[in-house]
C-alpha cells in the first residue's frame, strides 16, 4: 500500500476512535468518482460545528506535526487545519460546520481503494458541489469527468439544490449556469 493510503488509513482511523463525523473529499474522493490520477496530499472534511474548533485542532496538533507555525491561528482564521501524517504525507483537514457539509458526511460511504485500504469517501454527486463551488479550472475539469463517468447515475436534483444557496451565498451565480451547461452537454451526447 502507497504512502498516501496508509495516511489516510491514519487519519481515519484516529478520527474513528475520537467519534468524529468525517469524509475524505478532494483527490481521494475524485480517483473513486471520476478518473484515476496521482495526488499528492489528502483532503478531508472533519465536522466540527462553530465553537468546538479549537479543542479538535489541539487534540490533533497534539497527535499530528503541523505543517506551519500558528497552526491553530491559521485554522481558526480560515477554517483548515495543516497536518503531516507520520510519513510526511501533507494532510488538509477542513473544519466544517454548514448543514450541506453534515449531510454530505451522512451520505459518504466506504470504498475499497486497494486491499485492506477502506476509506470514507464523500459521494459523486457532493464532489461535483463542493468542486463546482471552489469555482477553478482544474475543479470544473474534474467535475465535467465526474458526469461523464458517473452519466446518469448522478442525482442531479440533488446537487442543483445544495449548490444552488451556496452559490447565492457566495455571490458567483455562473457556477450554476457552467454546471447546468455541462449537464445539457451531457444529457445531448
Amino acid at each position: 500500500m502507497n504512502d498516501l493510503f496508509t495516511a489516510a488509513l491514519e487519519f481515519q482511523e484516529f478520527f474513528e476512535r475520537q467519534r468524529w463525523e468525517f469524509c475524505f473529499i478532494g483527490g481521494l474522493a475524485y480517483i473513486r468518482w471520476g478518473i484515476p490520477r496521482m495526488t499528492q496530499d489528502i483532503d478531508v472534511s472533519l465536522f466540527t460545528g462553530f465553537g468546538n474548533e479549537k479543542d479538535i485542532i489541539n487534540l490533533l496538533l497534539d497527535s499530528f506535526d503541523s505543517r506551519l507555525t500558528d497552526a491553530e491561528s491559521f485554522a481558526l482564521s480560515n477554517r483548515i487545519l495543516l497536518l503531516f501524517s507520520s510519513k510526511n504525507v501533507k494532510v488538509n483537514s477542513a473544519l466544517a460546520a454548514l448543514p450541506f457539509e453534515k449531510q454530505m458526511m451522512h451520505r459518504a460511504s466506504k470504498y475499497e481503494f486497494a486491499t485492506d485500504c477502506v476509506l470514507l469517501t464523500c459521494s459523486a454527486e457532493d464532489l461535483v458541489i463542493q468542486k463546482a463551488f471552489a469555482n477553478c479550472h482544474q475543479d470544473w475539469a474534474d467535475v465535467e469527468n465526474v458526469i461523464n463517468k458517473q452519466s446518469n447515475k448522478l442525482d442531479t436534483k440533488y446537487i442543483v439544490q445544495q449548490l444552488e444557496p451556496l452559490s447565492k451565498a457566495k455571490e458567483t451565480p455562473e457556477i450554476m449556469t457552467k454546471l447546468e451547461n455541462l449537464f445539457k452537454i451531457k444529457t445531448n451526447l
